[in-house]
């Protein structure tokens, strides 16, 4: 029975080259190595969770060169016609192929793939489905990918899924299984995470159909699987499939295996995610113990850095710091002074001290950060500097020195902007963007920001996140200070509707989009739904929050002089903007020495 298993590339691997089989696969195919370091997509200015541990959700960069150079058209060396030749198809793959070893480009071999393709769709007998053709239609489809028309694979790849029968045995099995992956592979470079997590599903229940549940290939799609949804920011379900990847590997990996290390790093990083630190220490002991057993120096020093980043969130602050310098000594003398994990540790080193209060340090090492991203070593990828400049952004932000963050910011987005599969690592750029440029006073850039951010996170499936509902209930801040009210208040509503399923009534993001829509409502002369949303807040800080809260008394305070307003007119005109927005603000119109009458905005 053949192993359903995903092909993947790891991050160091060359520009992708297309290996074309002259025969459909029937063995399984081996699971990649390990990855150090996840892709991160929420502008958050905290620090981002400690690095994910598998490279199986690495996808390879589009050879760009190839696709600018476009080759003379050339007569067809073989007539159309003769494509009924059952001969014919594997030949023309076996050209294929042969193009792509050559370096001829993959333009030509692309031609070659899809002539391979009719052949086998020509010679097919009817009603029984080709292998030869799915296969075939594989290979165009990583073809397409290598020149960067991913949107022109997608067809191709849900076409390819169609033709295999999975009643009919493994080899189908392994046809539709492989198709599905490579289809949310796709999905996943052209930033639709949700398309991309419902594929990899599919093709699990297919896989598990066929191998039955405890199968290690299983597990290594379940990780696979797992990887995608905390990439999308869904822990619990990443948490449940990880949960599921660490029993398999039990009962089929001997204790303290690499298969296990890798699963508990995972595990790790989605506890850090939903704050559980304790767990997630101790998954990281047990992980870095087991590397210690292999030998395996390097992801040694990868994980202090995490249990690092467990001790800083811990406030176990000499802890975090004698984890950060035995990781730094590693990579020092392994890699040399200039690599970008040695960076990686000076960031995480400048947060820490910020947190302790020694600012001059803390600047020190953004600094030399900074010149390592400078003058990066060969190897470095942009996704490596993009993501170290943008944390290190977030602390200037700690500094007071927005003006500084925002340059950060802006690099690194210019460094992700032709890169595949990055719009939502993208979107929380211009997320922190939007933030830094409020605070500056700069509100229609901001709103303009927010609004590409939002964009984005709509088209790559994320419009259920709570992060997009923070991002919504942000553009809508900036839109009341640029006085586009009934904009505002669209926004706030689909935030309300979005935290409330995410986060609850009673998290203080939820309570934040009820009073700013509050305020909204006021501004546009609807009192009595203002007035209904302050009574809701209210009930709900009595009966399940308590009272000591400061907002309490302020938000009765705005209730009560809002019942006051009613009571005397209910269709007494609106307060002015001016009066709900905030007075320090440098967009108000006019200078007010009024106190806020009613309630102003949160963010």
């Amino acid at each position: 029975m053949p192993g359903l298993v995903s092909v993947k590339t790891p991050p160091e691997a060359p520009p992708l080259r297309i290996t074309v089989p002259e025969e459909p696969p029937r063995t399984p195919v081996p699971p990649e190595t390990i990855r150090s370091e996840p892709r991160t997509n929420s502008p958050a200015t905290r620090r981002p969770p400690s690095p994910s541990p598998s490279t199986s959700r690495a996808k390879p960069s589009p050879d760009r060169g190839s696709a600018k150079k476009k080759s003379p058209p050339e007569k067809s060396l073989i007539n159309e016609s003769s494509l009924d030749n059952p001969d014919l198809g594997p030949f023309l793959l076996k050209l294929a192929r042969d193009t792509i070893a050559s370096g001829e480009g993959p333009s030509k071999a692309l031609d070659y793939a899809l002539r391979a393709s009719k052949s086998f769709e020509k010679c097919a007998v009817e009603g029984e489905p080709s292998l030869d053709l799915a296969m075939s239609l594989h290979v165009v489809a990583a073809i397409y990918c290598s020149l960067g028309k991913f949107e022109e694979a997608v067809p191709v790849l849900e076409r390819a899924i169609r033709v295999p029968e999975v009643s009919r045995g493994a080899d189908h099995a392994l046809a539709v299984f492989s198709g599905y992956m490579q289809l949310g592979d796709t999905h996943s470079m052209l930033g639709q995470l949700d398309r991309s997590i419902e594929c990899y599903k599919e093709g699990l229940k297919i896989q598990m159909e066929t191998l039955g549940d405890n199968d290690p290939r299983v597990a290594e799609t379940c990780r696979y699987l797992a990887e995608a949804h905390v990439q999308a920011m869904q822990f619990d379900e990443a948490e449940n499939l990880c949960k599921k990847t660490l029993e398999i590997h039990r009962v089929h990996s001997p204790p303290a295996s690499l298969e296990e290390a890798a699963d508990r790093r995972l595990m790790a990083l989605i506890c850090e995610a939903k704050g559980d630190y304790e767990s997630a220490l101790e998954h990281l002991v047990l992980a870095s113990m087991a590397m210690i057993a292999n030998g395996q120096e390097n992801e040694v020093a990868a994980i202090d850095v995490s249990i690092g980043n467990i001790y800083s969130s811990l406030t176990r602050f000499d802890e975090a710091v004698f984890s950060y310098q035995k990781a730094l000594t590693v990579f020092k003398s392994s890699k040399g002074d200039n690599h970008p994990s040695v960076a990686s540790v000076f960031v995480r080193l400048a947060d820490l001290y910020y947190k302790t209060g020694k600012l001059r340090e803390s600047r020190s090492y953004c600094e030399n950060a900074l010149r390592i991203y400078a003058k990066p070593v060969p190897g470095t990828t942009a996704e490596e500097i993009a993501s170290g400049m943008t944390e290190i952004s977030a602390i200037y932000e700690l500094f007071n020195e927005p003006e500084e963050a925002l340059k950060l910011l802006q690099k690194a987005m210019k460094l992700l902007e032709d890169k595949p599969g990055q719009q939502s690592t993208i979107a929380g750029i211009e997320a922190r963007m939007g933030v830094m440029l409020y605070m500056v006073g700069r509100y229609e850039d901001s709103r303009s920001s927010f609004e590409s951010a939002v964009s984005k996170l709509r088209a790559s499936g994320e419009r259920k996140s709570a992060f997009f509902g923070v991002v919504l209930n942000q553009m809508g801040l900036a839109c009341v200070q640029l006085f586009k009210i009934d904009e505002a208040a669209e926004l706030f509503e689909e935030a309300r509707e979005i935290l409330e399923q995410e986060c609850g009534p009673c998290h203080q993001d939820t309570l934040g989009v009820y009073s700013n829509l509050a305020a909204t409502y006021d501004a546009m002369g609807r009192i009595e739904d203002a007035i209904e949303i302050l009574e809701y807040v209210l009930k709900l800080r009595e009966e399940k929050l308590g009272t000591a809260n400061p907002d309490f008394d302020d938000e009765k305070k705005r209730l009560a002089e809002l019942l006051k307003e009613a009571g005397r007119s209910r269709n007494k005109k609106a307060k002015s903007l001016e009066n709900l927005i905030d007075p320090n603000s440098k967009r108000t119109k006019k200078e007010t020495s009024k106190k806020w009458s009613a309630f102003g905005f949160r963010s």
